[in-house]
């Protein structure tokens, strides 16, 4: 089995000459360099030439010279034609982008590490540099186009520091599940223990989102200078659970196909892209072992999506909703079913769609999109295996959040819990137990290891969608998210029930990186955060809820009105959709962009699947397990992709990037101690549970669900009065609620009723508890009377620390001696080795010169190292080492 290559060029600086721009790329540990030579005499045509060799530091300095001497200029005093001067440094290269003009080279000149998985670090860009290749030679020659700038500043306006990952060592286009399936098609002889061979991975250029800026380049150069990026969230946190601690990341990775910002890019596209369609992966792994293949790992992946089908909304009439339209009739599912021969390829049976559109409305509008789903999902599974067929969930999630007497979060708890057990979850390492029943095809045996290591994979996915995508859908993946954590934290032996419960540390640490991922995706699609929080769901704080959601309401508004057709130009422009030339029309000059998304629509020969096989042949035989992992292999075609020669340690171990052993690194600066930690910033200080799974309600609850709280108590109060004066009950004399009608779907709702027993009414006054916590919901602990036995402990307690600091009053008798009373006094001898030692002060005692001897041994020994072992010593050592091999 072979290891997956690790790139070692993390370092790079880019000089400049008159004719040439000199890449130099370095390891962490700066003994191993690449060059990289770009011409930059052509105005318009880009030239690389890289050698594909290695260097030492002592050849690449001397290089450096030899060009800083070659450059420099023959006549004295001359300005501006310096020898070699270093431009820019940077950790990695995007990629080249041209326009109208010449090419422009794109550098990561800033990072932040994000995540880490099994050694392997994640980094995020936060800043990037654009810098022009043709020189001022090139420039002066000839006229600049005059939209060149603008080009490049509606380029610009894709901004890389915003949620664009990247890895050296980790593919973040791929699962968990599919970077540690083993890999098949390694020749025998080059897989040996002596010399072991490391493969490069292939990455889904579905979720590269700079592949277009290394279209031209990628061939010419070394694979190590070419840095893959995805765009979405990344997120990491720490649960410390009694001193062990396990990571729980959460990955988004959003697509690059038919991408774009929210009217203006709905439905699915010819080839059977979705708008919005991420993949959503949670990974919780022992952070007690860094080793990536030796690890105990689980993940769950589940996805996000547009409805698939050919619709959109009119957005030339500014109204808060527009209509939905169905552009085009697609009676033989062909739209849909290009993009479920996806799913099916990458995830495998079964492709559990949850459907959370509204199914009611006055007026006809998201019940289109029910409609049309749930013909097409009939229609397909017509032609699948009944086993490997496509399921669908609907829940109008709406109608549950509006009817005060239907729990939402429940019901969602309900779908989590079936579609967890039908898919299952990743699992890989040693010593680990699945909490579900297992699939036979999910269990695989891993090559190399021994009976106690288990490889558990995920078949099937879940598929969840509303309108947008963004608000019901998130708060949807949470549930079934916390759902999968309790089973993921079991598995690794962390819990010893499958179950975690709402308001314990471990929950809201998850709902954080789900809040945080749903408000970043809903920026990247719909301009603004999350409108509809996971708190305005689970029916916390109404009205601070009800607040927000009015301004990011409106947030989102002017951003699709006013900035979404700019940022849609500036992804088909960042993508390579548009790609301008000199006689064709601007990018801005185009009345709609529909024709660059869809193929078919630009008169682009596309081969249709029949109407009744949908499917690919080689994926249905695949089923139910993911065919893309079935197929994980090294073809006679792609020989290349193994390194011939043996490669550096550190290409092969994350050991060396994680641990950076040629760098001095303090504490402060780990990423691993500044990870949200679930006692340093989640636990609350009074806490007398540590454990993250114990269940706690807030000290201090905010001012609007006391004013709820207070809201409903009045409402039961005016209710008694009411029925306590024999008046008849209307809706006009209660305080107005939200309104919602249960359907045949919903779940019954319990009656409400007030009895009055005896003609008694109980008291009309707000009472306290009506109004604030008590202290069992806050400390786990009533407030009672205490006993009279305690008393009396307590109040002898008292009395002798009160004598003990009281005086001993002088009595004179009448001989004349002076005699000291102790009936009133105490004396406490401290009972302790230190001469004072109270809670006020501390006296230490004198050590002893043995003690004191032994304590200077051991600074010296840490100063200059360790010393010359004495004889009688080393017959201790050796008589152990002989006990020992005995």
């Amino acid at each position: 089995m072979a290891n997956i290559m690790i790139c070692n060029l993390q370092k790079i600086v880019l000089y400049e000459t008159k004719a040439r721009f000199y890449v130099i790329g370095s390891n962490n540990t700066e003994d191993i360099f690449r060059v990289l030579k770009i011409d930059r005499t052509e105005p318009l045509e880009l030239h690389i030439s890289d050698d594909k060799l290695e260097y030492s530091r002592t050849e690449v300095q001397n290089l450096l010279r030899t060009l800083e001497v070659g450059n420099r200029p023959k006549q004295q005093g001359q300005k501006g034609t310096a020898g070699l001067a270093r431009t820019v440094s940077a950790f990695g290269i995007l990629g080249f982008v041209r326009f109208l003009e010449g090419y422009y080279i794109i550098l990561i000149t800033k990072r932040r590490r994000v995540a880490i998985i099994g050694g392997h670090t994640i980094y995020k860009i936060e800043d990037s540099s654009m810098v022009y290749i043709p020189n001022d030679a090139c420039v002066a020659a000839k006229v600049p186009h005059p939209d060149e700038a603008k080009y490049v500043r509606n380029f610009q306006n894709v901004d890389l520091s915003s949620n664009f990952y990247f890895s050296y060592s980790y593919d973040l286009t791929n699962t968990l599940q599919h970077n540690l399936t083993p890999v098949i098609g390694v020749p025998d002889n080059m897989d040996s223990p002596l010399s072991p061979r490391v493969y490069r991975p292939q990455p889904v250029m579905k979720y590269v989102w700079n592949a277009f800026l290394w279209d031209q380049a990628c061939k010419d150069v070394h694979p190590d200078w070419v840095a893959y990026i995805i765009h979405g969230f990344i997120g990491q946190v720490n649960i410390c659970t009694f001193g062990r601690s396990t990571y729980i990341a959460l990955i988004a990775r959003r697509s690059n196909q038919f991408a774009g910002t929210r009217f203006l890019k709905r439905g699915a596209n010819s080839e059977g892209y979705v708008a919005n369609e991420v993949e959503t992966e949670q990974i919780v792994q022992d952070a007690s072992l860094t080793q990536f293949k030796r690890g105990r790992y689980t993940s769950f992946v589940q996805v996000r999506g547009s409805v698939p089908g050919m619709w959109s909304q009119d957005i030339s009439n500014m109204v808060p909703k527009p209509p939905i339209n169905l552009d085009m009739a697609d009676p033989y599912a062909r739209f849909a079913g290009g993009h479920f021969n996806q799913m099916l390829g990458r995830y495998g049976s079964p492709v559990i769609v949850i459907n959370l559109v509204k199914k009611r409305e006055k007026r006809k509008r998201e019940a289109i999109l029910s409609e049309e789903l749930v013909s097409a999902i009939k229609y397909l599974n017509q032609f699948l295996p009944p086993r490997h067929s496509i399921q669908y969930i609907a829940l109008d999630m709406a109608r549950y959040t509006k009817n005060p007497n239907l729990n939402v979060i429940k019901r969602l708890d309900t779908i989590a819990d079936m579609v967890v057990r039908q898919t299952g979850i990743f699992l890989s390492g040693p010593h680990m137990e699945p909490s579900l029943p297992v699939r036979p095809q999910a269990r695989c045996v891993y090559p190399n290891a021994d009976d106690s290591f288990t490889f558990i994979k995920q078949i099937g996915t879940a598929r969840t969608n509303c309108v947008d995508c963004l608000d019901r859908t998130n708060t949807a993946q949470f549930v079934i998210g916390k759902y999968a954590l309790g089973h993921q934290l079991f598995c690794l032996g962390v819990l010893d029930s499958p179950t975690v419960e709402f308001d314990t540390d471990a929950v809201r640490m998850l709902e954080d990186l789900y809040e945080d991922m749903g408000d970043t995706l809903a920026l990247q699609y719909g301009g603004s955060q999350l409108v509809h929080s996971i708190r305005t769901y689970r029916k916390l704080s109404p009205w601070t809820s009800h607040s927000r959601d009015i301004k990011q309401t409106l947030s989102r508004y002017y951003s699709n009105t006013f900035s979404d057709a700019d940022k849609q130009s500036a992804l088909n422009l960042f993508l390579g959709v548009y790609q301008p030339h000199w006689r064709g029309p601007s990018l801005w000059d185009l009345p709609t962009d529909y024709y660059l998304h869809h193929s078919e629509a630009a008169g682009q020969v596309m081969n249709r699947p029949s109407c009744t096989q949908w499917f690919d042949i080689k994926i249905t035989q695949a089923l139910p397990l993911p065919y893309n992992e079935v197929e994980k292999s090294i073809s006679q075609q792609d020989q290349s992709l193994i390194v011939q020669s043996t490669p550096a340690l550190e290409c092969t171990d994350p050991y060396f990037d994680y641990y950076r052993p040629c760098e001095l690194t303090s504490l402060q600066e780990l990423f691993c101690s500044n990870m949200p930690h679930s006692i340093r910033d989640f636990m609350p200080k009074t806490a007398q549970n540590y454990s993250p799974f114990s269940v706690r309600v807030s000290q201090s609850k905010t001012k609007e669900e006391l004013d709820s709280a207070d809201q409903k108590s009045a409402a039961r109060i005016i209710t008694e009065r009411l029925i306590a004066a024999g008046s008849p009950k209307t809706n006009s004399d209660l305080p107005s609620s939200s309104e919602g009608t249960s359907s045949s779907d919903e779940e019954p709702s319990e009656p409400r009723s007030v009895a009055i027993a005896g003609g008694k009414s109980r008291k009309q006054e707000v009472q306290m508890k009506d109004l604030f916590p008590t202290t069992k919901d806050v400390y786990g602990v009533a407030i009672q009377n205490p006993e009279r036995h305690d008393i009396s402990i307590y109040q002898r307690f008292v009395s002798v620390d009160l004598n003990s600091r009281s005086s001993c009053p002088d009595v004179h008798s009448v001989s004349g001696r002076t005699k000291r009373c102790m009936k009133r006094a105490t004396r406490l001898i401290p009972n302790s080795v230190f001469s004072l030692d109270s809670s006020y002060e501390v006296t230490p005692p004198t050590l002893s010169r043995s003690s004191r001897a032994v304590y200077e041994a051991y600074v010296l020994r840490g100063m200059v190292g360790a010393q010359p072992v004495f004889a009688k010593n080393r017959e201790v050592y050796k008589k152990f080492v002989k006990f020992r091999n005995m």
